[in-house]
């Protein structure tokens, strides 16, 4: 365990968390209160969100708005720096999933990005430089997903804002090591499947959770263990694929570049009997 981390995820420190109204952002906040940090939250839900600061136990304070908005950002580090003076944890979490295909309305495609790509890097334009020039250590937890890794086809614009993601995280914690030493340092988590209500919404109404599914709170309970330890990459399992055939997915993603494959060969009618067949390999 990180001694740095611990003292990041401590009582009486401030977790700023988007999208925290359900799910994940849900989750998180409530872990981190459990640990006695203060909460600042921002979603569209103004009333969840005020309910959720009733019942956690720790001072907290909510902004509403979207993470499109980058007056609503400005007003979220505001508020927060007002009431606390100090950001310990940004946990950028709030996105969304609509669906684009590759040629259709580039107005569907800006949602996805200006939500689940815009919405980061505005977070950080507005919290990063205050951080640095912070003393205290801290830290920024961007939520990716496996989509935005081996990016699988049928949700287009969801995969690309994702991979952008990747790429803006892994280079924000490189910049970060050369101008804090490691004092700041960024973190990105990648849910498995997980039931939260963006995923709820493609089933109908009232569907039980699949089997295959991890609850939101397994997937903070794995990504609290692995951000304690000081982990960069948190690619979280689920109740279906565990942590190895993700390594054999990413691997064999990697690869159709290396080896010249076809362009998403998993999927593709004369690769994808290899790749299944490539998961039993013991590798």
């Amino acid at each position: 365990m990180s001694e740095r981390m611990e003292g990041i995820v401590a009582p009486g420190r401030v977790a700023v968390v988007t999208g925290a109204a359900n799910g994940i952002g849900l989750a998180i906040a409530r872990t981190f209160a459990a640990r006695g940090m203060r909460l600042a939250l921002f979603d569209l839900d103004a009333d969840a969100l005020q309910n959720i600061a009733s019942t956690v136990g720790v001072d907290a304070i909510c902004v509403s708005g979207d993470v499109s908005d980058l007056s609503a950002l400005t007003r979220l580090r505001d508020e927060t720096l007002s009431r606390f003076g100090e950001v310990a944890v940004l946990v950028n979490n709030a996105g969304i999933t609509q669906g684009a295909g590759p040629w259709d309305d580039p107005a569907k495609w800006r949602r996805q990005i200006e939500v689940n790509f815009g919405g980061i890097l505005a977070a950080q334009h507005l919290f990063v430089p205050y951080l640095i020039e912070s003393s205290r250590t801290s830290a920024v937890i961007n939520l990716g997903s496996k989509e935005g890794i081996t990016t699988p086809p049928g949700n287009a614009a969801y995969s690309v804002a994702k991979a952008a993601v990747k790429v803006l995280t892994e280079q924000l914690a490189h910049e970060l090591l050369k101008v804090t030493a490691g004092r700041v340092s960024a973190h990105l988590l990648v849910p498995g499947y997980t039931w939260t209500p963006m995923n709820m919404a493609f089933k109908p109404q009232g569907a039980p959770k699949p089997d295959e599914a991890w609850t939101a709170e397994q997937v903070v309970e794995y990504f609290l263990a692995r951000l304690l330890d000081g982990d960069f990459y948190i690619i979280c399992p689920d109740n279906a694929v565990t942590s190895q055939t993700d390594a054999k997915r990413i691997r064999w993603a990697a690869d159709d570049m290396i080896l010249n494959r076809p362009a998403l060969s998993r999927w593709h009618p004369d690769w994808k009997e290899k790749f299944l067949a490539s998961l039993n390999d013991g590798r």
